[in-house]
């Protein structure tokens, strides 16, 4: 039953009326009647009898279209039980609302869509293979098919693949119908998108389906583009919480009824129903976008694998990045690695300076203090000169996100709400970026002081800058406003914050990543991992050094993740930061979950949690408001365990009806 208290998450049993047989088929959305309420519920299974001797008919078949195929309700399951949350919260992200208009119309050849099936015999259904438990630790013997690094390719496969020794093998692997599980580290310049097509079109060529997610709706518009070249026509649909309802319940039809076997999309997309499943594949698994807001917050990276393990499909997780949780699969054997040989690497990089090092230090001793030092300067300016276009990467948007006082130094909080303020442009006054408020009379606590000089630099104030460096060039800013999807191949200046950088026709000449420190400082356990994840993402549109691809990174070239850049070695970076996170106990070689709400509930629930052998309880520290958080870790090995004590305490909180709610999340992205 769709209703959201834990301890009511199991199945109930109904009576279907005669005049109901032929609609009550499972998967289908029904209507019960509960605690003196009609309730929305999903029709799991027929079966001839009970244990309760007396039992409510079913009130209501919303409609016959059974949109729950037996696949995804057990991956449901699974989800539910990995991140201690409820069947009911995990089928509202699986299923899409019901659309009652889109389910009349006729499929795309014309048929009408297929009668239900007829209800199964009076007995029980034997239970399907029990499936892998998604909580367990992956271990060696579970390793993909995909044959060794070094094997030669026994047949050709597509061009782009041919520049990994293993994509070959890996592509005929999945034609062949078996599952490979692969996870691959992209090269500078690459098609990743085209790749990802040749991927698909293999596993559709062996008779299955794929499911691809990537992270937001312009990956998806150009992996759409990709596959429906591959693929032809009418072969895929996507799947998106942007497409409104129609178009995205239409689109989760197609799927469902069988009419195309490959469907892409954003993290919507992580359940959606294709038969025969042979491939899943996600695109830059480390992107916080795949984590999903909604309980019990599950993430599409791990919403696959486990979907993998359930269907034994074949895996393809890939990046110009490498997360630790993707490096965790090959060290423990789950996946194999498909990267190209330092060869390639060397031939396909664009050429990646630090500002920091000591020969650029000797050359210009405020390199390590500026935000655009000569190095940067000059790399721009010679790529304009080439009449090729120049990418700026600043963490930050807006003018001046950040601001303080010129004389002490004290950074400028707004008078109402202690909000940080902000310049919106050169001529606007400064107003808080938390309540709008505007601080045009703005007088320092500290000293009295009124004038004002930037604490943080956006991308406005940036393209501003530069715009009058370069005078007569073109200056094009991408991020939230307006994010731009390409830009011509000739000479011009690019702004763009990161995740918001468009590709260049030909490739960028030079690549400038400044404010490093922005990224490299924030308090986070992934600060270094996504800093990494961002460089690269902007290196990789630069040209290969060999046709005058430069790019600059302000920042000290003895930082381990500008080691990893200059290097183009986002395995070695993975490996190390896989290894301290092991050292310390942190997820991913650790399980971990947040406890988040007022101190006295988070201490009713943990009091009330039977937690396993070997737990920490952690904390507490400080969450919004007046609510705290605890972390609760344990090894790997009891994570099931961990999960199940988590939802039987909640499920015992609300059998009482306890007042105060608390928020459960299972390795969240944020823990501090």
């Amino acid at each position: 039953m769709d209703v959201p208290l834990a301890h009511l998450d199991r199945p109930f049993d109904y009576l279907v009326p005669a005049a109901l047989d032929e609609q009550a088929v499972p998967g289908t959305r029904v209507k019960v009647r509960f605690a003196g309420q009609l309730v929305d519920g999903w029709l799991l299974e027929r079966v001839a009898s009970s244990d309760h001797p007396r039992l409510a008919y079913l009130e209501k078949v919303v409609s016959p279209e059974p949109v729950l195929s037996p696949e995804v309700s057990r991956l449901a399951r699974a989800v539910a039980d990995r991140y201690a949350g409820s069947l009911a919260d995990v089928l509202r992200l699986a299923v899409p609302p019901r659309h009652a208009r889109v389910e009349k119309e006729a499929r795309p050849d014309g048929a009408e869509p297929p009668a239900p099936p007829a209800p199964p015999a009076s007995t029980t259904p034997p239970a399907p293979n029990p499936p892998p438990a998604p909580n367990a630790s992956i271990s060696p013997e579970a390793g993909a098919e995909l044959p060794e690094q070094r094997r030669p390719p026994a047949e050709p496969g597509p061009d782009g693949w041919r520049d990994y020794p293993a994509g070959p093998a890996y592509l005929r692997a999945l034609t062949d119908g078996r599952a490979p599980r692969a996870v691959w580290s992209a090269l500078a310049g690459e098609d990743w998108a085209v790749r990802y097509a040749e991927a698909v079109a293999a596993t559709v060529a062996g008779g299955r389906g794929a499911v691809v997610v990537v992270a937001d709706n312009r990956d998806l518009d150009r992996l759409d583009a990709a596959v429906g070249a591959a693929l032809g026509p009418g072969r895929h649909v996507c799947l998106s919480a942007a497409l409104g309802p129609a178009r995205r319940y239409r689109a989760f039809l197609a799927a469902r009824r069988g009419d195309v076997p490959v469907v892409i999309g954003t993290r919507a997309a992580m359940f959606a129903p294709v038969e025969r499943l042979g491939l899943v594949a996600i695109w830059d698994d480390g992107d916080d976008l795949h984590a999903e807001p909604r309980a019990p917050y599950p993430h599409a990276r791990d919403v696959l694998l486990t979907r993998a393990q359930l269907t034994e499909a074949g895996v393809l997780v890939g990046g110009y990045a490498r997360t630790a949780e993707a490096q965790l699969l090959l060290e423990t054997g789950w996946a194999r690695e498909v990267v190209a040989d330092r060869a390639t690497v060397r031939t396909r990089t664009p050429a990646i300076a630090p500002v920091g090092d000591d020969p650029q230090l000797a050359r210009d001793p405020g390199a390590a203090t500026a935000r655009l030092p000569s190095l940067a300067w000059t790399a721009a300016r010679e790529a304009l000169r080439a009449d090729l276009p120049v990418l700026v990467q600043v963490p930050r948007r807006g003018y001046l996100p950040s601001v303080s006082c010129a004389q002490c130094r004290t950074p400028a909080r707004c008078a109402h709400c202690a909000g940080p303020l902000a310049l919106p442009s050169a001529s606007a006054p400064p107003a808080c970026r938390w309540c709008g408020r505007v601080a045009a009379a703005y007088a320092c606590p500290e000293c009295g002081g009124r004038r004002l000089r930037a604490a943080v630099t956006g991308a406005r104030r940036t393209a501003e800058e530069l715009g009058r460096a370069f005078p007569g060039v073109s200056v094009r800013t991408s991020g939230r406003d307006e994010v731009l999807d390409g830009v011509p191949g000739g000479a011009g200046l690019v702004i763009a914050t990161p995740g918001a950088e468009p590709v260049a026709e030909g490739g960028y000449g030079a690549v400038l990543l400044l404010d490093s420190w922005a990224l490299l400082t924030r308090a986070d356990l992934r600060a270094g991992e996504e800093a990494l994840r961002r460089w690269l993402a902007a290196a990789a549109l630069a040209r290969p050094a060999g046709a005058g691809g430069r790019v600059v990174v302000v920042a000290d070239g003895a930082l381990a993740p500008v080691q990893a850049l200059l290097r183009w070695d986002a395995g070695w970076f993975a490996a190390r930061e896989l290894a301290e996170r092991r050292e310390l106990g942190f997820p991913p070689a650790v399980r971990m979950a947040s406890v988040t709400g007022l101190p006295a509930a988070v201490a009713d629930l943990l009091d009330e949690a039977r937690l396993p052998d070997g737990a920490e309880v952690l904390g507490p520290v400080p969450a919004d408001g007046e609510r705290e958080r605890m972390l609760v870790r344990v090894p790997r090995a009891r994570a099931a365990a961990l999960a199940d004590a988590l939802h039987a305490a909640a499920g015992a909180r609300s059998a009482r009806k306890a007042a105060d709610p608390v928020r459960l999340q299972v390795d969240p992205l944020d823990l501090f």
